[in-house]
């Protein structure tokens, strides 16, 4: 049976992405991990999350996640989701320069406040975008080209290696959406809020070997 750790730092709907693996892959054994042996315990990891990377980083520090995390980044199919993703790069705008865990190249950036043609384009983006897929991936399966997806960010990533995006979206700049390098893929929206899009990629990570 394949064991699913989805790590619990304290922050994000944590159950809903458990609920949401379990209902695509009903075999799978997904639980919540707030402790190292659990994440080497795992065959696959899930890095939610929502809310601010000061405080994300902070809690991979006090709880002993942060060095188990980075282990299972070098060896276990890996999924981040939203801030899962932000907090792979190596610094982020917010908090005044947060540093991250440097496993993909490049910065995260918060949102300008931007006109377009119906107007200024609101802070956080949130609500459903397309995602221009950059390249072919096994997470991608059955999902077609610009499919929607659910964001709710105020911060996004800016690449500076183009070979490590998967996926981009439109919003006032076009940034990286999903991030794939090896056994990593990472995306900026929600998968379990985004429908039969967001559940085939969850099940497409549950079926994956870490190999692109």
């Amino acid at each position: 049976m394949t064991t699913v750790a989805v790590i619990d730092y304290g922050m994000g709907n944590l159950r809903s992405v458990c609920k949401a693996i379990q209902h695509v892959a009903p075999k799978a054994h997904v639980q919540l991990v707030n402790a190292a042996a659990g994440l080497s315990r795992a065959d696959k990891v899930v890095f939610p999350g929502q809310g601010a990377i000061v405080g994300c980083m902070r809690a991979l520090e006090t709880s002993g996640l942060h060095d188990a995390l980075l282990d299972a980044l070098r060896n276990k199919p890996f999924l981040g989701l939203c801030l899962g993703l932000q907090a792979l790069y190596e610094s982020s705008e917010e908090g005044g320069g947060t540093p991250g865990l440097g496993v993909l190249p490049g910065r995260v950036r918060r949102f300008r406040p931007l006109q377009n043609g119906d107007g200024a384009l609101k802070v956080p983006h949130m609500g459903w975008n397309q995602v221009y897929q950059a390249r072919a991936h096994p997470l991608w399966r059955g999902i077609a080209d610009r499919a929607r997806f659910y964001f709710v960010h105020s911060y996004y990533a800016e690449m500076s290696d183009p070979s490590v995006a998967a996926g981009a979206t439109e919003y006032g700049v076009r940034f990286t959406s999903a991030a794939a390098r090896a056994n990593i893929f990472a995306v900026q929206f929600h998968p379990e809020k985004s429908q039969q899009a967001g559940l085939q990629l969850l099940a497409n990570f549950v079926d994956w070997n870490g190999e692109a």
